[in-house]
């Protein structure tokens, strides 16, 4: 099932002559700060190790890998997920399914350190973070996560640009790059969330995180989350949208749909029950807004737990 997943699109596939090699045949766009690596794989293989200098951002693209990363058991790797590998770590892959009708296609890209750590400095400079001791940074922990519109559309764009031949191609990538890094961040924040992994006691936002969820049943509204971050409504706005790349209520929306799903998977309970347990008052808005983000109905949802 490929729900909450937004996909990057596709670079067209290498003409068979030109294949190298059946196994990670790859393709190379070098720019000044960053290095574009398209590898694509038409045969069965296991445990094929690949290794960057760099930090590199991997996104698949086609077909399905089996990761091997740190001392973690291996995970299936799909189209719509990205995986963030520090440098000089070696990842072990998989290809169970791949063939000639089912190849496999996945990007690998290399970014300098000089770049991460300019736009780090960049963001903590011109956009700190609120409350005690909290910086930009990225989470070599939360290395796997679902695509977000915003992170394939950025994905999408910084593809374009790698492959152009434009004058100007590594200005524009320098651009995309900082979006990038700004994209990835707050997607492994959310996640962090979504996982119960984040507990911050310096962040304004945990408390808002716990609000949310001990009162999804009743009337959140803007002015009652800003309360609870100590912040003008205004100023909490602009301040969880940089933190997760969401709008509070685009947050609360996610909150609710998550407890939808927790609870349909109980083939007993109502579709109205959920709705209404779940902070929703209208049935139809909530199975339009089920069918919207999870490509499903809750009834089919509910249905994919049924023995």
């Amino acid at each position: 099932m490929t729900l909450n997943r937004s996909f990057i699109q596709p670079p067209k596939l290498s003409n068979e002559k030109s294949l190298k090699t059946l196994v990670e045949n790859r393709t190379v766009y070098s720019l000044n700060h960053c290095e574009l690596n398209l590898f694509e794989t038409y045969e069965s293989s296991q445990l094929v190790p690949l290794k960057f200098n760099d930090l590199v951002v991997t996104s698949m693209l086609r077909g399905k890998k089996v990761m091997h990363l740190f001392d973690d058991p291996g995970f299936d790797y799909l189209p719509g997920e990205t995986v963030v590998i520090p440098s000089n770590v070696e990842m072990k892959i998989d290809f169970p399914e791949a063939s000639f009708n089912n190849p496999t296609q996945c990007l690998a890209l290399a970014i300098e350190q000089s770049k991460i750590n300019d736009t780090l400095h960049f963001l903590n400079e011109r956009y700190p973070k609120e409350g005690n001791n909290q910086f930009w940074h990225l989470n070599y922990k939360n290395y796997y996560f679902y695509n977000n519109v915003e992170l394939a559309s950025t994905i999408n764009k910084l593809i374009k640009e790698c492959m152009s031949t434009s004058i100007t191609k590594d200005a524009l990538a320098d651009l995309t790059l900082q979006e990038l890094l700004i994209r990835i961040i707050q997607t492994q924040t959310a996640k962090a969330i979504d996982d119960g992994c984040f507990s911050d006691p310096n962040n304004p936002i945990t408390p808002v995180i716990e609000f949310i969820r001990m009162n999804l049943k009743g009337n959140i509204s803007m002015k009652s989350l800003s309360e609870n971050a100590c912040m003008s409504t205004a100023s909490f706005y602009r301040f969880f949208k940089k933190e997760l790349g969401m709008s509070p209520i685009e947050f609360v929306i996610n909150e609710k749909l998550k407890c939808a799903k927790q609870l349909l998977k109980n083939p007993k309970i109502h579709i109205n029950e959920v709705c209404y347990l779940s902070g929703f008052e209208d049935s139809n808005y909530f199975i339009r807004l089920f069918k919207k983000h999870e490509g499903i109905t809750p009834k089919q949802y509910q249905l994919l737990y049924v023995n």
